[in-house]
């Protein structure tokens, strides 16, 4: 990670920096959206790596759609499915829908499908069900042949 990044604190100072660094250099703002991924998860107080990691995922996908949009975007769907599910239960029943969501091509569109819930079943599948595991595979399968 470039060093400037490195001494990002706090979000708000990851989305200064994306906007210094956007046009000039990409994958530097790239390099800070990530960042602010990775501060705003660890707010949480979760008790294992899937939930951060899930965490990661929601809040990667805002990032995302804020950048994509011009504007800061929170993913309230998906928020409220977490509160009424849990995180775990939530990634479950997205990923085991029919379609990709929305949140899954527009974290391709940005190349951090890394942190899509998809990615994240695959990493730790002994916490999904099979069906779920199944789905996730075939849709970054879909990735690798599009």
């Amino acid at each position: 990670m470039n060093e400037a990044v490195q001494r990002l604190e706090t979000p708000e100072e990851c989305e200064q920096f994306i906007k210094n660094v956007q046009k000039k250099y990409p994958d530097l703002a790239l390099e800070a959206h990530r960042k602010a991924v990775e501060l705003r998860a660890e707010k949480h107080g979760v008790k294992t790596t899937v939930e951060h990691e899930l965490l990661r995922a929601v809040y990667a996908y805002e990032e995302a759609l804020s950048a994509k949009k011009g504007r800061k975007t929170r993913a309230s769907r998906t928020w409220q499915m977490i509160d009424r599910h849990g995180i775990i239960n939530a990634a479950d029943k997205i990923v085991k829908r029919k379609n990709a969501t929305l949140g899954y091509k527009t974290l391709i569109e940005m190349n951090m499908q890394d942190f899509a819930f998809e990615s994240v079943v695959l990493r730790y599948p002994d916490s999904f069900e099979p069906a779920t595991v199944d789905r996730a595979k075939a849709r970054l399968d879909e990735l690798k042949h599009a």
